[in-house]
Order: structure tokens, then sequence, then C-alpha cells
């Protein structure tokens, strides 16, 4: 008989992502004349910008050519965004060999896992984007969980990261919005250069930087390119989030302790696990990269971080304790240890708002809810509305 993968055992019996929907449709279910205002929202929800949707359109009318239709293109990705990416995302610090196109961040994490033993340790930031916790556990690496507490900024305190052979980070955080300085940058470089650790350094918010003095990528860092790999997206800078598109950076000078280059074996990997990203999407990311798409990239990100401060003197006004909506569209509100999946029922039938639970995020998201500003700006006022009719001792 088949034997299933103990790893499936070690997960938690839901997905955060796929328990939340369920919730919900068994509540309209109950509940068919009721409208519910989604402020739990992580998707993008404003159209692609012209130059992208052209692209999109000009590639999709080729491909219905005889002169115009290709087929497999490189598993790396077109020559032509790989070099876009290298010049304008990192200021030509990489070759376009270093660089690899994907479906986006959330499927590299996945298949960097294969990269390493499974009897690797691994350091995961807590509370954090569910799939680096899931992949790790399904591909039986043994994880720590680093304790990101307000009363350290909700960034672990990296005196006491143990000695691990990866370490995962997330800058801008999902869901708490924290983002490491260039100093805690620096020193976790120089940690990693003397634990032989590799970093995998989540960057798909960074363009909701608002701190010039914060780093956007962790090759700001003098050695980063030693020690680390970074995943790149498309999916919330410029609204992919159903189009797919994301990057990785292996860097030439990052290898395994025996000596072999982790380039090598990624480029493997690429090709025996995809055929490449869609040519359709790969133009609409070379469009996100011109000077036009830029800029109106900047406007669209700006107004979903007016969502979120619009939200957050809301919420404020009302009594409640607010942190984040600075550096990516997410607000993290606490609720003094509440049992967050509660809140969420309660959030859910009083007031007809959804939100996302903190403990959903991990054990240290507990107390928490999180609190999106991605959605329509009159989801927004709606959802301010409802929060205006429910009060805090009813919580």
């Amino acid at each position: 008989m088949v034997k299933r993968s103990p790893h499936f055992s070690t997960l938690s019996q839901a997905d955060l992502f796929v328990e939340i929907p369920r919730r919900v449709e068994s509540f309209r279910k109950k509940n068919p004349h009721v409208h519910l205002v989604n402020l739990s929202i992580g998707d993008t929800s404003q159209p692609l910008i012209p130059p992208i949707h052209e692209a999109l359109v000009k590639e999709a009318h080729q491909l219905g050519t005889r002169e115009g239709y290709k087929g497999y293109g490189p598993e790396q990705g077109t020559q032509e965004l790989r070099e876009a990416i290298a010049q304008i995302v990192y200021r030509h610090q990489f070759s376009s060999e270093e660089i690899f196109i994907s479906d986006g961040a959330k499927c590299d994490i996945g298949r960097l896992q294969l990269l390493f033993a499974s009897c690797s340790s691994v350091a995961v930031q807590d509370p954090v984007y569910p799939a680096y916790v899931d992949t790790s556990l399904l591909s039986g690496k043994k994880i720590h969980l680093l304790p990101c507490l307000k009363e350290n900024g909700f960034l672990p305190d990296v005196e006491k990261i143990p000695s691990v052979d990866l370490l995962f980070l997330s800058s801008p955080n999902n869901p708490t919005d924290a983002v490491f300085t260039r100093d805690e940058l620096t020193y976790l470089v120089r940690w990693a250069h003397k634990e032989g650790t590799i970093i995998i350094f989540d960057a798909a918010y960074a363009s909701y930087i608002t701190d010039p003095t914060l780093p956007h990528s962790i090759y700001e860092i003098e050695g980063a390119k030693e020690v680390a790999i970074e995943v790149g997206s498309f999916s919330k800078s410029a609204g992919f989030t159903g189009v797919r598109l994301g990057w990785s950076v292996v860097p030439k000078e990052l290898c395994y302790e025996e000596g072999t280059p982790l380039l090598r074996d990624w480029d493997r990997l690429v090709s025996a696990f995809y055929n490449g990203s869609s040519r359709i999407s790969q133009k609409g990311g070379i469009a996100a990269l011109t000077k036009e798409g830029l800029e109106g990239l900047s406007k669209q990100i700006g107004y979903y971080q007016e969502n979120a401060q619009i939200l957050k003197r809301a919420l404020s006004e009302k009594g409640y304790a607010v942190y984040g909506g600075h550096h990516t569209p997410f607000l993290w509100v606490d609720f003094n240890k509440r049992n967050s999946w509660d809140l969420f029922s309660q959030f859910l039938e009083q007031a007809h708002l959804i939100l996302i639970p903190g403990r959903g995020f991990g054990p240290s998201g507990e107390g928490f809810m999180r609190v999106s500003g991605f959605g329509h700006r009159e989801e927004i006022f709606k959802g301010i509305e409802r929060l205006s009719c429910i009060s805090l001792q009813s919580l």
C-alpha cells in the first residue's frame, strides 16, 4: 500500500486563507441578506494601470497571429524581463543569469525548500505569512519560531536567534508591517556569515516602504550576496495577484558548505519543475518597470496606503491600539490577548465585518487582528461605519 507523507500530519488542519472563506460562507448561508464588508482582503482591488493592460493585450493579440505566435519560453524567464529587473530593481548589482522569473513569490518559497536537506533547521518570524512555516514542515525541516512582539517593534530579538541552517526574513512583514533597519540587517548578514546560515529574504512589499533610510533589499547590505537569496513579486506592487509573476535572485557568490554554488542547483531545479512563466504576464512585468509604469504604480500604491491611514485614524479614534499601515496597507490591531478566532466570529456576527485573526499567522499573533487597506475606498468607509456601531466592551 502507498503510504502518506508523514509531513502532512505536522500542518494545521486548514490553511488560514481557506478557513476564513469557509467560515464566511457558512455565515452567508444562514444570513443570505446581510451585506458583509471585507477588511481582511490581502488581494489588490484596483484595475491594472494602462501601460500594463496595453502590454498584456498586445502580447495576447500577437500570440493569436501566425507571425507572432511563440510556444515555450526559457524556464528561467525571458532575457528582456530578467535584464529589466537587474537594471531597475537591483541597479545593475546582478547579471540576468542570477535572476529567475516565476509565477509568484509563494511558489518560489516552496520550490526553494528543495535546495536544502530535509534535516535542515529553519528559523521563521512569528507572526508571519504562513507559507514559510507550511513549506518548511512539508519538506521535513525543523522549525524554530522567533517571537516578534510589540515590545520589540514586532521584529525578532536578533541576539536570540538560534544557530540554524536557514533563516526566513520578511521585510516589510505581513501581517505586522515591521521593517528591518539597515543596522539590523547588517547585524543579521554578519551573523549569517559567522553561523554558516542562508537567509531567504522576502521583499514582496518592498515597493510600499515610505522611509528612504530603510533598505528595500537585503542586497543593500555589504556581504549579503554570500549569504542570501531574495524573493520578489509583482503581485502587490503591480496588482498581479491574478496575473501571477515573481522572481528570485540567487547570487553567484552564494555556495553550500562544500563549495557548490546554489545558482547551479537552482537553475537545474527550475528546469526540472517549471516550463517558464506566461509570455503574456512577463510582457506586463516589463511594462511595470518602465518609467510610465513605475509612475502609475506609485499612484496606485499611494491609494492603498491612504486607505490604510484612513482606517488607522478611525480605529485609533475608536480606542483601538493600532500598529502598522506605514510600509504595507496592513494594520495590526491589539485586542489585549483576546482569542483572535473568537474576535473574528464576533466582528462577523455583530458588525458584519470580515477581519483576519492574528493567530492564523502564528502563536505570537494571538490577541491581534489584521485589518487591510487593499479594498475599494467605498468599502473602507463602510467598514468604518460598521466599526462605529460596535463598542469595544461588546467584543
